[in-house]
Formats: C-alpha cells, sequence, structure tokens
C-alpha cells in the first residue's frame, strides 16, 4: 500500500467526522417534542415578536430583553392536556424580571427550574433565560416532578448571561414579605409596580436597575427600594436630584433615603421614620475589590524566567560537555591511528612496575624485568 493511500485511509474517519457534524443541524428549539411522559401534539407556535406571547405587556417584555416565544400543547395516553408557553430572554436577569412580574403573591414556591410558583392549575417557573408558563387540564401528584424534567431538557445560555443580578443580595431577609420581589430593568417596568419614586428620577438611561421588596415593620407595611448604578459617581448626582424632589414634597410616602456606594437605598410606606432607618442600615454596599495594578516586573525578575533560564543554562553545559567528550575523543582515535605508538599508548607509558616482594627466588624475581626498573 502507497503512503498516500495510508494517510486517506487514517483521514477519512476524521473527514466523516466532520461532515456528520457539519450536517447535524442546530436546534434553536425551546420545548422539547416529548418529555416525561407529555408528547406534543400541534405544531410549535413560534414568534419573535413580544406581543405574541402577551400583547398586554409586549413593551414591558421587551424592556427585559426578550427574543423569541414558542408556545406548544401537549397531551399523555390518559388524554390530559398540557398548554405551555416558553418565552426566552437575552439573560436570566431579564428572565428573573419577568417572573416577578407575573408571579402574583398568593403563588406559594415550587421547586421547579431555578424558581417557581404555581396557583391551582397553572405553574410559573423560570430556567437560565428561559420563563415558562405552564397550564394543566388536570394537576395530579407528579405534575410538579414533570416539570422539573421539562426545566432539565431547556437550554442553558452560556457565560454570564446566566448569572442573576447582584442587587438582590441586599435585600434584607429580616420581616420581609415572601412573595414581595420586583425586579425592574425599565420605565414600563417601573410603572407597573408603583414604585414609591417616578422613572424619571431614577434615570434608567443611565444604566439603573431596581428592586423593590414590602416589609412588615412593627405591624405597618413599608417597601424597601434598592437602585443600583453602574458608578457611585452617577448614585451621587441621582441622590441630589431625589433629595431636591423630597424637599418640594412631590414625594409624599418617602420615609428615608440613604446612598451606599453605587447604590441608592430608599424606604416608603406607613411605617415609622425610626423603624424605616433601621431597615436602610442593614443593607451596605460590599465591593469585590480586583487588583490590577501593572507591577512593571522586568524579565530578570520574573520567578518563571529563572527558571526557563537555568534550564536552557543546563542544557548549554551538557551540550558543551558532549561536544567536548566527543572531540576529544575523536582527536585520541585519530591521533593513534596516524601516529601509532608515538603520542598516546608508548610503550614506556603503558609498562607495569612489578616489584615481585612475595618471590622468594631470587633468579625468578629477575625474569622478565626491564633492568631500569629492577630494584632487586
Amino acid at each position: 500500500m502507497r503512503f498516500s493511500e495510508k494517510m486517506l485511509l487514517f483521514c477519512l474517519p476524521f473527514f466523516l467526522a466532520l461532515s456528520s457534524f457539519a450536517k447535524k443541524p442546530k436546534s434553536a428549539s425551546m420545548l422539547p417534542k416529548v418529555f416525561a411522559g407529555w408528547e406534543m401534539v400541534n405544531p410549535q407556535q413560534t414568534s419573535k415578536s413580544p406581543e405574541s406571547a402577551d400583547p398586554a405587556n409586549a413593551s414591558l417584555l421587551k424592556e427585559y430583553g426578550f427574543t423569541d416565544f414558542e408556545g406548544a400543547t401537549y397531551t399523555r395516553d390518559d388524554g390530559r392536556k398540557l398548554t405551555i408557553k416558553a418565552a426566552r430572554f437575552q439573560d436570566a436577569s431579564g428572565a428573573y424580571g419577568a417572573f416577578t412580574f407575573y408571579k402574583m403573591p398568593q403563588m406559594p414556591t415550587e421547586e421547579i427550574g431555578d424558581m417557581g410558583a404555581s396557583l391551582n392549575e397553572r405553574v410559573l417557573f423560570y430556567r437560565g433565560n428561559i420563563l415558562v408558563d405552564a397550564v394543566f387540564q388536570r394537576v395530579t401528584a407528579m405534575s410538579a416532578a414533570e416539570l422539573r424534567e421539562l426545566a432539565d431538557d431547556l437550554p442553558r445560555p452560556a457565560g454570564n448571561t446566566a448569572n442573576l443580578p447582584g442587587l438582590l443580595t441586599y435585600l434584607p431577609k429580616r420581616s420581609y414579605v415572601k412573595n414581595s420581589t420586583r425586579y425592574v430593568m425599565g420605565p414600563v417596568g417601573m410603572d407597573a409596580i408603583s414604585a414609591p419614586l417616578p422613572a424619571r428620577l431614577v434615570d434608567f438611561s443611565r444604566g439603573a436597575e431596581v428592586v423593590l421588596g414590602e416589609y412588615d415593620l412593627s405591624g405597618r407595611q413599608a417597601k424597601l427600594m434598592l437602585i443600583g448604578y453602574p458608578t457611585p459617581q452617577i448614585a451621587i448626582e441621582q441622590l441630589k436630584q431625589i433629595q431636591s424632589a423630597q424637599q418640594a414634597h412631590q414625594l409624599g410616602d418617602l420615609l428615608a433615603i440613604k446612598r451606599t456606594g453605587p447604590m441608592l437605598v430608599l424606604a416608603s410606606g406607613n411605617a415609622s421614620e425610626g423603624d424605616a432607618k433601621s431597615l436602610l442600615a442593614a443593607v451596605n454596599y460590599d465591593a469585590d475589590i480586583t487588583w490590577n495594578q501593572k507591577t512593571f516586573s522586568s524579565l530578570r525578575d520574573n520567578p518563571a524566567n529563572l527558571i526557563v533560564g537555568v534550564i536552557l543554562l543546563a542544557g548549554v553545559i551538557c551540550g558543551l560537555a558532549i561536544i567536548a567528550g566527543i572531540a576529544f575523543g575523536g582527536f585520541r582515535v585519530l591521533t593513534k591511528r596516524l601516529l601509532p605508538g608515538k603520542v598516546f599508548d608508548r610503550p614506556e607509558q603503558i609498562e607495569i612496575i612489578a616489584l615481585h616482594l612475595s618471590d622468594r627466588n631470587e633468579n625468578a624475581s629477575n625474569a622478565g624485568v626491564s633492568s631500569s626498573i629492577n630494584t632487586g
């Protein structure tokens, strides 16, 4: 077999694998055809328009970063039906924000996906950057487990798009009213949650995000609003505008406000001013500092370069030793061939001195010994 034929046989499996990978279409579908005994019966409804997902709140979905929508109907062997609507967003923050908008306070929490809630036959949950609204014809004891399997089949976002907003971690746990968190990314969502501040004072054009939670303070209801900005300087400027509006009595139920790092913290409601300030005191920005200052280290001060230099030096020394050994050995062999017995291995250099101290025969001691080295 020639060399070219051998190379062809060796590379053929590799090219076949590449061709099969290239021909395999990359599925961008969110909903699976079959899961947990449910089988899709109608073609998927797909759209990139937010109006197809929710005509009444299309602008809100767009604000959360809506990208596409899928809807499908599933059935089981017993005849039950399940209707599912899935909306995909640019990142997990958008899916979480839409989840907090659609979740009602009376919906108990469910362990489905990243977070879920249910009310009778309706189950709402999000997984990564996908929000799912499922409506059962009849709920059974296994309905939640079936939706968990569906959540595991949903595609996951890559990289940082799977991370939730860090602003959520600053909501205090004490006195918190369950299922009251709302996450807002724009003025439409701000108007939908009855926030204590108008959207113009938040200024979402400067990269703001808002988290709102309700609290029970000594039997009185209060709202805690966190506004996150990219930099502390922007937060300082917005704080001045809010304080000016407060002094002009444009913010009626605002109780207290403070800035901590790039965040503004506001408390409103009918709680006492002391309770409101205590609630604000529980929120403090914690900065994660990354040291990236240039150290100006030279090549000589770099330990890695030092180790590499030592290895190279050892290699050079070993190479020189090998070359010197070969040169010396070669010179010796060449000299012995050209000048045998003249320079190396001369007779007087290789004679063996024999003293014969253990031999009692004097004549025997002189046998075979040169007169020049005879000691007897």
